[in-house]
């Protein structure tokens, strides 16, 4: 296995550079009319016709650094788009706290569920200009613009789901007596089954554990879609030991708990996400062409750019090295191992804080 991953890490030097963060955004940005409809974007970051849309019905409201939005509980009826600046959104320890900036919104279940008590704080981080669009202003776009705030509203409610089940999540670990409860709502099988679910189970993360990602590769032909492709990421998070040494090694497993979080969210039901140990992650995907398992990656490296952690130092911030490869079907797991770890060293070699994955 060690001679194969040298092999591969000197052949890595024929397949390209990694992709910083701004190259790859600089890239998108260029090729922008020939993407399609499926490349991957931040959960919260609207598309320009999105953008120009709520932006036009907005009320400006330009805030300084420290200066509240929303408090946690707070009742309201508007959501916002920032237009310029970074804000910080708090959820007291429920989820991790996330930092957004342009072009991204936030506060809009108010707008869906109406008179809604927020589920957390909105503070600028720096100087910021927010539009502000309320429910009246968002129902008269809607009777303009049906088919767009149709689209807008099915992707804010599906990660409002998935904003929700990570919560369900982290109160299960909080709490056995509810994942007891849980548990035995959702099971449909014996207790063998829930003892071999467990064994494959990441105590820490929740996520899938080596055991499990070898399981599924010994049946793997029963779930393949074939008209897709398999692709294999790993995700290896920059500077591990420093954090534990600098925070603590609690803030150090609130960290791994976040970025499997993000791992999960970038993954699908036809996905198997999992921590391979310690700080390593992975994420075996089936994908349509190389640049969705690139859209996969760079999403993972940006959504744990963005967070932050109430218990840690205020200057703490995390990034992860992403590399990742096509998996051809004739190889089996040691060899995409080794391609996908060959495009990670190549991040690490850089620096960290990025993704590349092989052509």
């Amino acid at each position: 296995m060690i001679s194969e991953l040298r092999y591969y890490r000197q052949l890595c030097a024929f397949k390209g550079e990694a992709v910083s963060h701004a190259e790859a955004q600089a890239t998108a940005e260029r090729e922008a009319p020939h993407v399609s409809a499926r490349v991957a974007r931040l959960p919260r970051q609207l598309s320009d016709a999105e953008f120009s849309l709520l932006v036009s019905a907005g009320e400006r409201r330009e805030l300084m650094p420290g200066q509240t939005v929303f408090r946690r509980g707070e009742f309201g009826r508007a959501m916002f788009v920032i237009e310029q600046g970074r804000v910080l959104l708090e959820f007291c320890g429920d989820l991790p706290d996330k930092l957004i900036g342009p072009r991204e919104f936030f506060g809009e279940l108010a707008l869906f569920v109406g008179n809604h008590a927020r589920s957390g704080s909105a503070v600028a981080a720096e100087h910021c200009v927010l539009r502000m669009i309320e429910q009246e202003a968002f129902d008269d776009l809607l009777e303009r613009e049906p088919q767009l705030l149709a689209q807008f509203m099915r992707r804010s409610f599906s990660y409002l789901v998935a904003s929700e089940q990570q919560l369900i999540t982290n109160y299960k670990r909080r709490n056995e007596d509810l994942i007891q409860t849980l548990d035995s709502l959702r099971q449909t099988q014996d207790q063998l089954h829930l003892a071999r679910r467990q064994v494959c189970t990441d105590d820490l993360t929740g996520l899938c554990n080596r055991r499990a990602l070898y399981r599924y590769l010994e049946t793997m032909g029963e779930m393949r879609e074939r008209t897709r492709m398999l692709g294999l990421l790993l995700i290896d998070l920059d500077h591990f030991k420093q954090i534990n040494d600098r925070a603590g090694h609690l803030v150090g497993d609130e960290v791994l708990r976040a970025v499997a979080a993000e791992v999960q969210e970038a993954s699908t039901a036809i996905d198997l996400p999992c921590r391979l140990g310690g700080d390593e992650f992975a994420l075996l995907a089936q994908v349509l062409d190389q640049r969705e398992l690139a859209d996969r990656a760079l999403r993972i490296a940006e959504g744990v750019r963005q967070l932050r952690f109430r218990n840690a130092p205020a200057d703490l911030r995390v990034s992860v090295s992403v590399g990742g490869s096509l998996c051809r079907d004739e190889a089996g797991w040691s060899v995409w191992y080794s391609e996908a770890d060959c495009a990670l060293y190549h991040v690490k070699g850089s620096g960290g804080d990025g993704a590349h994955v092989l052509m």
